[in-house]
């Protein structure tokens, strides 16, 4: 598109663009221009400045508002020969001048250059876009790899307790809904979602004796019980991509009133979603089958974290807990 007042100026550049096979539309006015672009979108405009009415740099200002024409390359046609009229154009966007009277060779060669860096531009820009998606797609395979993995371990890790199926599912989706309720990102939620998954894993250092004993551990073999968050921290070391994995299986023990184990942590030297994790572990430690118990009744395991708050549980967490309980007015929260 060539905008210019001047109908000299419109036939000359409309011969010269013609002759090389270009199509070409030809505009008087800025105001007229910016009509056509309502319902048109050429690939380069030729813009004059000096313009009655709506100058050039009006006109360009009015088309960079155009959702449809914002980031059509613009040439600015001038007899100005002053750097701030070409310093002011290039600032408004402007991709070139041509100062007028111009030679056709000229002409040609700045349209085609432009073109072709246009076209180059728009190649790159797809390429880009195209590599993206490749990588998100990539991306998201691999998260769900990953999640297939996590998965796959946790159930390993339940299947070692015949009396906990399903144990590491409901405890991590239990803590991801404590982290939503206490207005964590939905980032962090995910985190402690997986965390809770594998707070166990430690569990698979532990013999099979023990974990599946039909009555309650010796003192003897509660301390070898005792001796699964730190396995479970020698298991998820070597997983750099994810440190905060440890997190859950080293600490889900620790006591807020630094009565815990393994370390004796207090309050919030515990990291976060380690006193999340401990919430939910206790909460469904409660409500599941043991060897030597049944479910506990909803109102004793209530009582239970409502006794605890602010000696076993960070109190924030506890009080979630007992709001969740208190909307479950079914039991539903519980092995099935």
């Amino acid at each position: 598109m060539i905008v210019d007042d001047d109908p000299s100026i419109l036939t000359m550049a409309n011969n010269i663009l013609s002759e090389e096979g270009f199509r070409v539309s030809c505009i008087k006015s800025g105001s007229a221009a910016i009509k056509f672009l309502s319902s048109n979108r050429p690939d380069l405009i030729l813009l004059d400045v000096h313009m009655p009415n709506t100058d050039g740099f009006q006109t360009l200002a009015a088309l960079k508002r155009e959702p449809n024409a914002s980031d059509i390359p613009v040439i600015f046609l001038t007899a100005d020969d002053d750097a701030e009229t070409e310093t002011r154009g290039l600032k408004a966007g402007a991709i070139d001048f041509i100062k007028k009277p111009f030679m056709p060779e000229v002409l040609l060669l700045r349209i085609k250059h432009i073109l072709e860096l246009t076209r180059l531009q728009a190649d790159l820009a797809h390429e880009v876009e195209e590599k993206t998606r490749e990588v998100k797609a990539q991306h998201s395979k691999l998260e769900r790899l990953s999640m297939q993995i996590v998965m796959a371990l946790s159930g390993a890790i339940d299947a070692k307790d015949t009396y906990t199926n399903g144990h590491s599912a409901r405890v991590a989706d239990y803590s991801r809904r404590i982290a939503k309720m206490a207005g964590l990102s939905d980032e962090v939620q995910d985190e402690i979602y997986m965390i809770g998954l594998l707070h166990d894993v430690g569990k698979i250092g532990i013999p099979d004796t023990i974990i599946n004993k039909p009555d309650r551990l010796s003192d003897e073999e509660y301390g070898i019980m005792k001796e699964h968050p730190v396995l479970g921290e020698k298991i998820l070391r070597s997983i750099q991509e994810f440190p905060k994995l440890i997190t859950g299986a080293k600490y889900h023990h620790e006591r807020y009133d630094g009565k815990g184990y393994p370390d004796g942590l207090k309050g919030e030297d515990i990291p976060i979603e380690a006193r999340i994790i401990a919430v939910a572990d206790a909460y469904d430690a409660m409500s599941s089958k043991r060897a030597y118990r049944g479910v506990i009744p909803q109102e004793i395991v209530r009582a239970e974290m409502a006794k605890g708050k602010g000696t076993q549980f960070d109190p924030l967490f506890a009080d979630i807990m007992l709001k969740m309980i208190d909307a479950d007015t079914e039991y539903r929260m519980r092995e099935i």
